[in-house]
């Protein structure tokens, strides 16, 4: 088609030329077959980039923000989240390992992975002349035989609140890939913990809101501990005040300690002496109100949303009232919570019921430095928990904090539901060979589809043996031929070189759930890309 020219040449009605330039703003148009391509391309780009950090020898990202702010991570959310992505069908994925993320807590780089295997596998088909909609099809139909074999395969765990060895298991294969797995260990069995203290295990519930993670730098990452009770990043408002109140009546509360303002803007004129002194008399009365109502509740230690300045802090400190200020709304709210106590807006409200308990507050400081933080123990409510990560730097406490984070929501998949599969691959490969029998007793065109799926679930295990150092292609023809002649669908990658490819017995354990989601997901996520067949793109002006 010939081109349109950009301006062309006219006469007004005295012969004066003028030129009329075409509109700037052009619209770009992409559609059928090269549409679809362009989004694979797009897909199977960002799935190559964390495909390299899946399984326990996966490598790390090191990610910099625009601020120089250094992340170094191999959770592919966090990856796929901080990375800068333009291209439409890219923050899909984006938006896929978030929503994994956000539904499981774990498997994100695996749901990936398998997205982007699953496009690579489309492209291949569509080459045939395939119709993408019966791709998608034939992929539907694949990944329900795929969560089919997993229920069949599936194997329950058994725990209870004195057993918790299956447990720490599943935690320890979730932090095996992580940064901590030096003392993934230690994070399991902390992990564990924090999530069977505020669980529900009769209504199978795990209120999350109960556990604050928090991190110091300082110490190693073994240091990392469990505090039953609740840890805030804050000091004593006077150096002089007690470092520890037991038997703690705590008032929470989210006004100030100072005199009340107009709401209006308003301005004070002083002219004398005596009309300072009688301002400095009020405001003193006030504080002195103030304090009066907290004693008469019965406080003996005084928790506040905002500040308060020097005056009010030395009449808090001569009225043997410790107190600590500037406390965050959620802490706040995690801190009522914990100690039974109500959060207080104004001090006419004040009464003896409304006051937190606790058996023991103190202040504890960290290494030569100057940092403290309060620590709240011996609440009323036992279920708030706080984990205090150490480590090195920021950066590894970052890591171990999102490293913990996948432990606890892989222990409280559990804790919802006990069923788990095998890692390794081993999940994938068993699934892959079931894929493949059905495909063959289907008489219609989607059974090209289905073989796809079975191979793209192969890329998991060949992605676990090429991270690992292995021969990816030989490792997983050894396993699958294994799986099918010794009908063991526990066999997966040795990643670790253990010399046993029976995961059961290395106790590498994925939550049903989780694996169920990933398939799900992926699937679903394809199925929408395939069905897209045009883009347009509106042009910017500046063009």
């Amino acid at each position: 088609m010939a081109q349109q020219p950009q301006a062309t040449m006219a006469y007004d009605e005295y012969g004066r030329p003028y030129i009329i330039l075409r509109e700037q703003g052009k619209k770009t148009r992409t559609h059928g077959l090269e549409a679809i391509r362009s989004h694979i391309l797009a897909a199977r780009t960002v799935a190559n980039i964390v495909r390299t950090s899946l399984g326990p020898r996966g490598l790390d990202k090191i990610l910099i923000s625009p601020d120089g702010d250094i992340t170094v991570t191999n959770d592919g959310a966090t990856i796929l989240g901080q990375m800068e992505v333009e291209h439409q069908i890219a923050k899909l994925l984006v938006q896929l390992s978030k929503s994994q993320d956000d539904e499981i807590g774990d498997g994100t780089t695996g749901v990936v992975v398998l997205a982007g295997a699953l496009l690579e596998q489309s492209e291949e088909l569509l080459d045939r002349g395939i119709h993408p909609i019966r791709i998608a099809d034939g992929f539907e139909k694949a990944c329900a035989v795929a969560v089919k074999e997993l229920d069949r395969i599936a194997d329950e765990v058994e725990f209870t609140p004195s057993n918790t060895e299956n447990l720490l298991k599943t935690a320890m294969t979730s932090l095996g890939s992580k940064i901590v797995s030096k003392a993934h260990q230690h994070f399991a069995q902390i992990a564990v913990d924090a999530v069977l203290a505020v669980a529900d295990l009769q209504r199978k519930d795990v209120p999350f809101d109960l556990i604050k993670v928090t991190g110091k730098v300082g110490g190693s990452l073994a240091d990392t501990s469990l505090v039953k009770g609740v840890v805030i990043d804050k000091e004593m408002s006077h150096p002089q005040m007690p470092r520890t109140v037991r038997d703690a009546r705590i008032a929470i509360l989210t006004c100030p300690f100072e005199p009340p303002r107009p709401k209006t803007k308003h301005k004070l004129e002083i002219g004398s002496v005596e009309e300072y002194r009688k301002l400095q008399a009020y405001e003193k009365g006030k504080f002195e109100d103030m304090i009066k109502r907290v004693k008469d509740a019965g406080a003996n230690l005084v928790i506040c949303q905002w500040g308060f300045d020097d005056e009010a802090n030395s009449l808090l400190m001569a009225n043997d009232l410790p107190s600590v200020r500037w406390v965050g709304g959620p802490e706040i709210e995690l801190i009522a919570i914990a100690t039974h106590g109500r959060i207080v807006p104004r001090f006419e409200d004040l009464s003896a019921e409304k006051l937190g308990k606790a058996g023991l507050v103190k202040e504890i400081a960290f290494g030569t430095t100057r940092d403290k933080m309060i620590v709240i123990e011996e609440c009323a409510n036992s279920k708030a928990v706080t984990i205090l990560v150490r480590g090195s730097n920021k950066m590894i406490v970052d890591e171990a904090k999102r490293a913990l984070h996948d432990a606890l929501c892989v222990v409280r998949n559990l804790v919802v539901n006990n069923r788990v599969v095998y890692g390794g691959g081993a999940a994938e490969i068993s699934c892959s060979l079931a894929v493949s029998k059905a495909a063959d007793e289907i008489p219609s065109i989607e059974q090209y589809a289905m073989r796809a799926f079975a191979s793209a679930l192969d890329s998991i295990p060949l992605a676990l043996a090429e991270n690992s150092g292995f021969s990816p292609i030989e490792t997983l023809t050894e396993v699958k031929s294994r799986q099918v002649t010794e009908a063991n669908p526990r066999l997966g990658i040795d990643c670790n070189g253990r010399g046993e490819n029976d995961m059961k017995k290395q106790f590498v354990y994925d939550p049903l759930i989780s694996k169920r989601q990933q398939y799900l997901l992926a699937t679903q996520m394809v199925r929408a890309i395939l069905k897209i067949d045009d883009v347009i793109t509106a042009g910017s002006m500046d063009e």
